[in-house]
């Protein structure tokens, strides 16, 4: 087993603190040596709460520590493509959280830097290598349930706090960044295909400015996918696929429980997926792929990929 990959993290994300550096702690291959955050004490807070040995008050200051080699980036959606090429002009890989930009054409500047520097960078989507989207994907490949037509997806939460970048536009807020990329990404992996028409409905917040309730319909060469996603609603999330002889259903699609088996329905029946913490497993398979000089799970040119659909949904020219 190769030496674990030196991870820092800019920011102090609460997607972060709960969720992705606690699940890379318990990684084989990621060992987090540092956090930042614009203020020392929070960092040096936060640093001493997660067992994190070192804190540094300023993104720039992280980025200069030697014995870094990765970064993850959760800041908010409008500093991912700053940050991100900064880390990279650095010589650090980066692990950026979706969605990667706020548009497609900026996502072609971290694709520049990436090439210019030759560093790795991805998207964060961890559904991507969760074991029960692989073990969908491949029911589909293998016919379980006939000929893939068409995938239905809603994924919803409430959330009004006027504060919270999800609800401010110039970060990058709304509902389709920021759960709506998902049904966009796993279409796109189920069918292994890019849509050729696409066509959304958004509704947006009066005060807000940003789309709380967004649908798109997304037509693949093989079949149709249409997707809800709210910021709005009452909590949910569910996806179904169909096929001409029977039907795939994941229960918790994108929030998958860490702490029990997750289950999805083939053809009516249940099948246990073992228990497992996708945002282990996404950073093991990023360090492994610096490690082993690999392709990288959601590479740069899938993630531009995504933006475009969503661009398009946004009725944004690419």
């Amino acid at each position: 087993m190769p030496d674990p990959v030196r991870w820092g993290v800019l920011g102090a994300a609460q997607i972060a603190l709960t969720k992705v550096i606690p699940a890379m702690q318990r990684g084989a291959s990621t060992k987090i040596l540092a956090i930042a955050s614009r203020d020392l004490k929070t960092a040096k807070e936060t640093a001493a709460r997660l067992d994190i040995p070192r804190a540094y008050g300023s993104y720039e200051a992280l980025l200069a520590d030697p014995d870094i080699e990765a970064i993850y980036n959760p800041l908010p959606n409008h500093l991912h493509v700053p940050w991100s090429i900064r880390a990279a002009e650095a010589r650090k890989h980066v692990l950026c959280e979706k969605p990667i930009s706020m548009d497609a054409a900026e996502c072609l500047t971290l694709i520049a830097a990436r090439d210019r520097t030759g560093v790795k960078i991805g998207e964060a989507f961890m559904v991507h290598t969760h074991p029960q989207w692989i073990r969908a994907r491949s029911l589909v490949r293998s016919g379980a349930i006939g000929t893939l037509r068409t995938m239905s997806t809603v994924f919803s939460y409430f959330n009004r706090d006027p504060r919270n970048v999800r609800n401010i536009a110039e970060y990058g807020g709304g509902g389709l960044l920021d759960i709506g990329c998902y049904p966009v990404h796993t279409s796109r992996f189920i069918f292994g295909e890019e849509p050729v028409r696409i066509s959304g409905v958004l509704e947006y917040d009066p005060d807000f400015k940003v789309d709380h309730l967004s649908s798109g319909f997304l037509e693949f060469p093989s079949g149709h996918s249409v997707f809800t996603c709210s910021t709005q609603m009452a909590p949910y999330q569910r996806t179904l696929i169909f096929g001409t002889a029977g039907s795939i259903e994941i229960d918790i699609p994108f929030n998958a429980p860490p702490d029990r088996p997750c289950r999805i329905f083939v053809n009516g029946e249940l099948e246990e997926i073992p228990t497992c913490d996708q945002y282990t497993i996404q950073g093991d398979a990023f360090s492994l792929a610096i490690r082993e000089n690999k392709e990288v799970p959601v590479p740069l040119e899938d993630a531009l990929a995504n933006m475009r659909v969503l661009d398009a949904l946004r009725a944004k020219p690419y």
